[in-house]
């Protein structure tokens, strides 16, 4: 099982095993996806289709939560 460790900015390496199972290079984004039972699972991430989803793929999971549905929903 590959391992890594954090810097002290919280940044790690993906190990070579990860990068090659995953066709990852340089420059490449991830995707790190959470299950309700907490198992974190890391994918290449989907290009954007265009600048609009970029963005919005960037603020999805910030705003995503049941709480802020029911928050801002009359809005």
């Amino acid at each position: 099982m590959p391992i890594s460790a954090l810097t002290s900015k919280y940044q790690a390496t993906i190990p070579r095993m990860v990068r090659e199972t995953l066709h990852l290079a340089a420059g490449d984004r991830v995707e790190f996806l959470v299950a309700h039972d907490g198992a974190v699972s890391v994918r290449k991430a989907p290009e954007p289709v265009n600048e609009l989803q970029a963005l919005e793929a960037t603020l999805a999971p910030e705003w995503s939560s049941d709480d802020d549905e029911t928050a801002y929903a009359d809005l």
